[in-house]
């Protein structure tokens, strides 16, 4: 395939990068500061090839003193002990500040990240209906009360903020993922420590301008920057943490997990996904192909929710595949400064490279290529770019079929029955997405009922909620983002027995 064959968008107008690097510091107790030594660490734009952030490097100091922030907020009731009427003005004023940032934010995400501009806005801006949804949660939070438990008790539960949570977030989705966390776990009344991907630090440092323009209390929000060694492993092991929450790579949560064991904190984990979308005959196949071209490049491909298997049936599946491909020469490569881009650059060249080395394993092991399967390169930019890849013959046992690639590489897989399919969809250790496609709601129910995944679409893909809780089964993580569900994860339970009166009687009898 030729880049005649692609939508190709070239270098767009240079004047929207920044002449000078955006510069980020920790945030702890309140004031912004560079590193004890001084160190930085600088992100090259994975699509435009110059620098456009330096980010203090943090180290334990910088750590140890965000925590010692955090706790010691958290403890003089700051935040934990007022009203849910005060915890949501805040982060009301939250939300109406991230709108009005919009375009600053956006623009560095797309640089540091390399998503198309138009998906930066949408998860900037989306994120502010989360910061309001949790504003409701603050407000209407509450226990329970029990009182037929004789005339002379009652009972009461208590559900209080869970203390000091470590955020540790990632750099493909930076702003919207830190949003499905903090807002909630400052809905419930904990302070925390925040640590971004040090490939995208930027926005998570605009958040916490945000926040102090909004009025939160020094030190209930802090930030370090830097990388997972020795800042990520502190957060999660340090005595003073009470709760950690990480989006990231199965391999990172298991370790973290492991770490965090010598405390016994609370872990809530959002990890990978070999998220399978099924399509039966009956199916708007249409609408279908759209939606699997889509699921596959979105981010391109570095989505957790990424629809990177599919699950065809036999009697369709060639002329499926052949719609997909027909579709995919037609999503708009290039440029992420361009509002035309529909998919961007990889991350980092090393990513790149890991992604082709599954798409050249799978052909070694007899898939089929067809569309892509190689380097991109975009006229007038010095990045990385993938090209779209859609590999047909592969069987349940390759690589490709249960790993995740995390770039624009479809695999496809057929099936002749519906049990043929569920047994294909639950056959990967991963559980966090999965789709299917057919206008007979009875196959529908029945495969969103025995598909083991934390979310099922039905005739759609990847539509999203504040409301609707978020998480994965098996080693797609553990615990459950936004929604109500959500904000439970941070709190703790607590039960109250009361006697009403003097009615207690006596254990100890006198002789």
């Amino acid at each position: 395939m030729t880049t005649h064959d692609l939508n190709l968008i070239s270098a767009f107008d240079p004047s929207g990068i920044p002449a000078d690097p955006f510069v980020a510091r920790h945030l702890i107790a309140g004031e912004w500061r560079d590193s004890a030594g001084g160190e930085t660490v600088e992100r090259v734009s994975p699509a435009h090839g110059v620098v456009v952030s330096r980010a203090a490097k943090g180290g334990e100091d910088e750590t140890n003193a965000a925590i010692a922030a955090a706790r010691a907020a958290f403890e003089s009731g700051v935040w934990s002990r007022i009203s849910g009427k005060e915890r949501a003005a805040v982060m009301l004023k939250v939300a109406d500040l991230i709108e009005a940032n919009v375009e600053r934010m956006a623009l560095i995400e797309t640089l540091e990240s390399g998503k198309p501009i138009t998906q930066s806005r949408g998860e900037v801006s989306g994120a502010a209906d989360l910061w309001r949804y949790a504003a409701s949660l603050a407000r209407t939070l509450h226990g329970d009360s029990h009182n037929t438990l004789g005339e002379d008790m009652l009972g009461v539960v208590l559900k209080e903020p869970i203390g000091v949570v470590s955020i540790i977030t990632p750099w493909n989705f930076p702003f919207w993922i830190l949003s499905q966390k903090l807002p909630f776990a400052l809905a419930a009344g904990c302070t925390c420590v925040v640590k971004p991907s040090e490939m995208t630090p930027s926005t998570t440092v605009m958040m916490g301008e945000l926040l102090i323009e909004a009025g939160l209390p020094a030190g209930v929000v802090n930030i370090v920057l830097g990388y997972g060694q020795p800042v990520g492993s502190l957060m999660t092991t340090h005595a003073d943490v009470d709760m950690v929450t990480f989006t990231g790579s199965t391999a990172v949560g298991k370790s973290i997990t492991a770490s965090a064991a010598a405390t016994l904190k609370k872990v809530a984990l959002e990890l990978g996904g070999k998220n399978p979308q099924v399509i039966f005959p009956d199916a708007d196949l249409e609408s279908a192909a759209d939606a699997v071209t889509f699921g596959i490049y979105f981010n391109v491909g570095q989505c957790c929710n990424s629809s990177s298997r599919i699950i065809v049936h036999e009697d369709i599946a060639d002329a499926f595949i052949a719609r997909v491909v027909e579709l995919s020469r037609d999503v708009a490569f290039g440029d992420p400064l361009d509002p035309a881009t529909q998919v961007g650059a990889i991350v980092t060249p090393e990513h790149q490279a890991k992604i082709d080395t599954y798409v050249r394993q799978a052909v070694a092991e007899g898939a089929n290529v067809c569309l892509g399967g190689g380097v991109l390169s975009v006229p007038g930019l010095d990045g990385q770019f993938y090209q779209p890849t859609v590999i047909a013959g592969v069987r349940p046992e390759m690589a490709i079929a249960r790993e995740e690639v995390f770039g624009p590489v479809l695999s496809v897989l057929t099936f002749k029955n519906a049990d043929d399919a569920i047994a294909l969809a639950n056959d990967a250790s991963y559980g966090l997405s999965a789709g299917i496609w057919s206008d007979n709601v009875h196959t529908c129910l029945d495969f969103a009922r025995r598909t083991r995944a934390g979310t099922i679409w039905t005739n759609t893909w990847m539509d999203g909620f504040p409301e609707m809780t978020f998480g994965g089964m098996k080693q797609s993580g553990q615990g459950r983002e936004i929604g109500p569900y959500g904000l439970e994860e941070f709190l703790e339970v607590k039960t109250v027995a009361m006697r009403i009166g003097r009615t207690r009687a006596p254990w100890v009898r006198k002789r």
